[in-house]
């Protein structure tokens, strides 16, 4: 075997992910790199440790008890005949369907409800798997009441979960397996350290700061591997992130946003009434910018390692403007998504509004619509400060000696090692034989 290829075997990239050669990296770009990547995983622990929510107590604050069931029988009557005819609003076109339906639940009780009526009431027939609500009668007392609530969806949910990892895993393969583990951590990230944390009291704004460092630092380097690019990915979002926290941050005082024009807000208030709402609402625009963050600097990390590799003689200046171009394509792009994706989240606030025929200006400025623009608009600037950052960072640990141009790495052959042998040269003599070609940098 050459010595060109036990070089590379020795350098520690064999095990890479990836099929290209590595890029060497500097020493001073590796302190740097370290420098950072260190102290903001101390950081996070710290305040991982710090904002541990405890064991968290919630109780039913409808007072029902929900049961699993399956629809027996419906049985429809003329409303005119029914003991308690369904109230019906001006607004409601089609008429009221009265009757009784019979549903067994899944301890075996059978019990007879009401047929589910008003605005986005349940259909129901026969074989149906349905929620049945257990409530106390408000006007009977010890009178147990049963209702419809909702469709159950559980076999569907676990249907189209199943074929979404099948589709990842067949595609992906052995990546799509570490991107399914990724996903998983962030669910239990959310939901037993964000979510909990913040219902006991602790500002939303640092959970999500610390949550969203822990997601990154987890799930980047276990799907993408622990290496050069995904460090500089790594980089790249925590700076971007937090130049989305601080203009979020400002945004939100400057435009007085109180984070509670949704129906849901109310209801969250309702439940819990010394949750800060504007810090909320700061924490959601974090971790949704998250989303698209790591997704924007991660192709540009490894567009510039792939752009290295295919040349390397470029160096800094040509690594940052050819992956530049890479960055804004993608940018554009991306930023319809967002402001496609926010639009369709609130479509029924926009069918509303303009259905009460205020004026465009008065649309705008509604506290609803100004905190999806704060969310398009200040995601936007958090993702196109993410590619130069991220670019530069890339660059800087690719090319070679800092930026200065060096002779290009040549493959050589196998039948060279096997002239090597039979003729007793030196492995020096091949690069006379076969003089590497010599190539220029256009920039």
């Amino acid at each position: 075997m050459s010595r060109a290829h036990d070089h590379d075997t020795a350098d520690g990239h064999a095990g890479h992910a990836h099929s290209h050669a590595p890029v060497p990296v500097s020493r001073r770009a590796t302190r740097l790199t370290l420098a950072a990547l260190i102290p903001a995983a101390v950081l996070t622990l710290v305040g991982l440790f710090l904002l541990w929510p405890g064991d968290l107590k919630t109780e039913p604050w409808t007072g029902a008890v929900n049961h699993d069931g399956v629809v027996a029988s419906v049985r429809i009557i003329d409303c005119a005949d029914a003991a308690e005819p369904p109230a019906q609003t001006p607004e409601q076109k089609a008429p009221p369907v009265c009757g009784d339906v019979v549903v067994r639940l899944a301890d075996g009780k059978v019990v007879t409800t009401s047929i589910p009526s008003g605005p986005g009431a349940p259909e129901v027939e026969a074989g149906d798997k349905v929620v049945v609500m257990e409530t106390e009668s408000f006007e009977q007392d010890g009178v147990i009441k049963y209702d419809i609530a909702d469709h159950d969806r559980t076999d569907g949910l676990w249907a189209l979960v199943l074929a979404f990892v099948g589709a990842v895993i067949a595609f992906g393969r052995w990546r799509g397996v570490s991107a399914l583990a990724g996903l998983a951590f962030t669910f239990a990230v959310l939901l037993m350290f964000v979510v909990p944390a913040i219902l006991q009291g602790s500002s939303p704004l640092l959970v999500a700061i610390v949550g969203s460092s822990l997601i990154m630092l987890v799930v980047l380097y276990l799907t993408h591997g622990f290496n050069a690019p995904t460090s500089m990915a790594v980089l790249g979002t925590l700076t971007a992130l937090a130049l989305t926290g601080g203009l979020s941050a400002l945004s939100v005082s400057l435009l007085h946003l109180t984070g509670m024009a949704s129906e849901e807000s109310l209801y969250v208030t309702f439940v819990n009434a010394d949750i800060n709402m504007p810090g909320l609402l700061l924490a959601g625009i974090l971790i949704g910018a998250l989303g698209v963050l790591d997704d924007v600097t991660v192709t540009q990390a490894y567009t510039v390692a792939e752009l290295a590799n295919a040349n390397p003689n470029l160096g800094f200046g040509g690594l940052y403007r050819a992956a530049s171009r890479v960055g804004r394509a993608h940018i554009t792009s991306v930023i319809n998504t967002i402001v496609l994706a926010y639009a369709g989240a609130s479509l029924p606030t926009l069918l509303l509004l303009t259905a009460g025929g205020a004026p465009l200006g008065e649309m705008l400025t509604n506290e609803f619509l100004a905190q999806e623009i704060v969310r398009s608009v200040v995601g936007t600037i958090g993702l196109i400060s993410a590619v130069p950052i991220t670019t530069a960072l890339a660059a800087l640990v690719s090319s070679r000696s800092e930026g200065k141009a060096a002779t290009p790495r040549r493959t050589r052959p196998r039948q060279a090692d096997a002239l090597e042998q039979a003729w007793g040269l030196p492995p020096e003599a091949d690069a006379f034989r076969h003089p590497a070609p010599v190539r220029h940098d256009h920039g």
